[in-house]
């Protein structure tokens, strides 16, 4: 059953609680034609209101986060769930008056009018009420800043956050439900069921963010209200070690954007082409970073578990696959810990892989990575060509000719040059997939479009010539049109 909170101690008419996700939509949208487009100060209002609740309830989400993994570090929930999330809100609060304006539009020479005062400007309009499918993930941050960019194109939102992070989900709907009117802003919580009558609802706009499995799904459900989806999905998104990369800058790189979070993030490097000459090296490089970052796993709490069982179960069947059709495993547990009663597995290297492997088809969201190597960089661009588009791409090399050359020649939602994961970070850059990585993208400006409808208006000159384009048609139309359209 959805669980709703509502707010009455922020407006003076907050509604009857809704029964429904139904009534809630019919809510939202009769809130939204009521009222109209929000003002600036309303929507930088709504904003500052978000900002302040991601500083006042921080302690209480980043225990609520770990807490829902069974040990979550509260460093990377800090950076990546809290930082992500204000330094997001911030920037739309700065730029949403911007957006807002009307952008002019060139017009063709033909219909700028005898007097040249012909114009065109596209007006950005919020679409009216947004859906928002948040995942487990990154439970805060994929939640909150579709929502902050959806409040400043000026819509209500609907939120159903993942049944796998239960207490985080719990918070955001008391949090968001004691400060926002239902009409406003509205969480439901609950299991599989709803969210699949969640994403069948006549939404003006639906973002998912999660798996290209149930993308899919909530596409079709979609489809049947044509209701516009952006879907953030993920893939195998690789990371391409040039010729004559330097190591000891990338091999960093490559370990901390594996193991933040321990692999479970959409972003992460899924598997690692590196030289045929240089395989070892970068083995024996990823093993040493990886227990400078942990020196120890069971006891640390800056190492994060697997996020439940059934996630456990399924890294352990992928190794398991791989290493009965013959691939070498190399595990980084210098202290041999037993890690299974705190779902914490240790990075590991799947080295030997083959193609009849399910880890080289599947997404490993965990900090297992498989190490391929190649003669050619054209070999490498070649494997990931004949795969499914991914998320993001990972370059790391200093020669120009062969970067270009490796981002020109592949297709991935974004491209990270000598790092990883902090592509996603720039608010300026669109963050989306491309094919089954995702439709759509967001993130600052893109992310106000996203949830805005461009309506093009033009302004007709008063002293203009359409007049002529007009029946009945003679010889005057046969020369101009015999102009514009030449021989």
């Amino acid at each position: 059953m959805a669980v709703v909170q509502d707010n009455p101690t922020e407006t003076t008419n907050t509604p009857a609680k809704a029964e429904s996700l139904t009534d809630i939509l019919e809510m939202q949208r009769a809130a939204f034609l009521r009222d109209g487009a929000p003002s600036l100060e309303h929507r930088k209002s709504a904003l500052e209101k978000l900002h302040r609740l991601m500083i006042e309830y921080k302690q209480d989400l980043l225990e609520a986060i770990s807490s829902d993994f069974g040990n979550r570090s509260h460093h990377e929930s800090l950076m990546a769930e809290v930082f992500i999330t204000v330094n997001a809100i911030k920037h739309c609060k700065a730029k949403v008056g911007k957006w807002m304006k009307p952008k002019r539009a060139p017009i063709a020479f033909q219909f700028k009018g005898l007097d040249g005062l012909a114009k065109g400007k596209v007006h950005y309009q919020p679409l009216g009420v947004v859906g928002i499918i948040s995942p487990w993930n990154y439970p805060l941050q994929l939640a909150i800043v579709p929502i902050a960019q959806a409040l400043a194109a000026g819509n209500r939102v609907m939120l159903k956050p993942s049944e796998l992070t239960p207490n985080t989900s719990e918070l955001l709907a008391k949090v968001l439900g004691e400060n926002f009117s239902q009409e406003e802003v509205a969480v439901v919580t609950g299991g599989p069921e709803v969210g699949a009558e969640f994403s069948g609802l006549p939404f003006d706009h639906l973002f998912y963010t999660g798996s290209t499995k149930i993308g899919r799904l909530v596409m079709q459900a979609a489809a049947k209200n044509l209701v516009p989806v952006t879907l953030e999905l993920g893939g195998k998104s690789p990371c391409i070690v040039g010729t004559e990369a330097n190591l000891d800058r990338a091999v960093p790189a490559i370990t901390g954007g594996k193991l933040l979070n321990a692999g479970q993030t959409c972003v992460a490097p899924d598997y690692t082409f590196v030289p045929k000459a240089k395989q070892e090296l970068f083995v024996e490089g990823f093993q040493k970073q990886a227990e400078a970052m942990y020196p120890t796993f069971g006891d640390n709490v800056q190492y994060t578990s697997i996020v439940s069982d059934g996630h456990y179960e399924r890294i352990q069947h992928l190794l398991g696959d791989a290493r009965a059709k013959g691939a070498r495993i190399v595990e980084v547990n210098p202290h041999n810990e037993d890690l299974s009663s705190g779902r914490k597995i240790p990075p590991t290297l799947v080295l030997d892989v083959t193609e009849d492997m399910d880890i080289m088809h599947e997404e490993i969201f965990g900090p297992v990575m498989p190490i391929m190597s190649y003669d050619k960089i054209e070999d490498a661009v070649q494997y990931v060509n004949d795969h499914e588009r991914p998320l993001a791409l990972y370059y790391f090399g200093d020669d120009g000719s062969e970067r270009d050359s490796v981002i020109g020649k592949t297709t991935s939602g974004g491209v990270c040059v000598n790092d990883t994961l902090f592509h996603l970070a720039q608010e300026e850059l669109p963050f989306g997939g491309v094919g089954p990585s995702g439709i759509g993208s967001y993130h600052g400006e893109r992310g106000f479009q996203t949830f805005s409808h461009e309506k093009s208006v033009f302004y007709q000159s008063r002293f203009n010539t359409t007049g002529l384009f007009r029946a009945p048609y003679g010889k005057v139309f046969d020369r101009v049109i015999g102009l514009l359209i030449g021989k």
